[in-house]
């Protein structure tokens, strides 16, 4: 039976890359505490909806990433929207040069191969010991090798005629890959003691080959972004 699924999808989004400086204070705040990441990256996109809206973030697509140099002193964080950031909130002092901005408009067809990267928050669910009767929601660990990485990753890959839901529930990314070639760096883990319970996110770089079998569910991974703590820098699928 032929497929009624599209064979070509359109993404588009704005990347914003911004190189700061580690040293000045706000940013090294934002290295050491998860959530002063978060309204740094947030700052860029005030006025959009209203304060205190709930969902915010993912109502405007807000996804980002960073990585860090310690040795230069450098910190390079990538944000993506549906709408512009502005960033003339971030002090002239903290950025080493100006805010570079992308407008990313691609269409993905079926069967062609990319290049990605992205930082993850790999969990799984602990059982609560419970019964099952009572349905309490186990407690959500972090994955902490490169293997189980793997293997989280591996489960939401979608081969060719699969659907892009599995029947446990879990949603596919519409591309496949070999996930012997995949490269995994465990990252260090980032927190945050801002909350009554603070806050923890392991993480790891995921880096490979994907190859397109679902170009709808494929754009809508790299809109909405993998995993969990999508608030927090993980999840943001950059494709090259």
């Amino acid at each position: 039976m032929k497929s009624t699924r599209a064979s070509t999808a359109r993404f588009v989004a704005t990347h914003s890359v911004l190189t700061l400086n580690a040293r000045h204070p706000l940013v090294a705040k934002s290295l050491v505490d998860a959530q002063e990441m978060h309204r740094t990256v947030m700052s860029g996109f005030r006025g959009w909806v209203e304060d205190g809206e709930p969902e915010a973030r993912a109502q405007m697509g807000v996804l980002s990433t960073w990585s860090v140099d310690l040795k230069a002193g450098a910190l390079v964080l990538v944000v993506q929207s549906r709408v512009p950031g502005d960033w003339s909130r971030i002090p002239r002092e903290a950025l080493t040069t100006a805010p570079h901005i992308i407008t990313v408009d691609r269409t993905f067809e079926r069967g062609e191969v990319f290049g990605f990267r992205a930082v993850v928050n790999p969990t799984r669910s602990r059982p609560s010991g419970r019964p099952p009767e009572e349905k309490v929601r186990g407690t959500r660990t972090a994955h902490t090798t490169p293997e189980h990485v793997k293997r989280w990753f591996a489960r939401r890959l979608q081969a060719a005629g699969e659907p892009p839901v599995a029947e446990d529930g879990l949603t596919r990314i519409g591309a496949t890959a070999d996930p012997e070639t995949l490269g995994i760096r465990m990252l260090p883990t980032v927190s945050s003691a801002h909350r009554a319970k603070p806050v923890r996110i392991g993480r790891a770089e995921i880096r490979g080959t994907l190859t397109v079998t679902d170009p709808e569910p494929l754009v809508t991974s790299l809109s909405n972004g993998l995993g969990h703590a999508r608030a927090y820098s993980c999840g943001l699928i950059l494709a090259r």
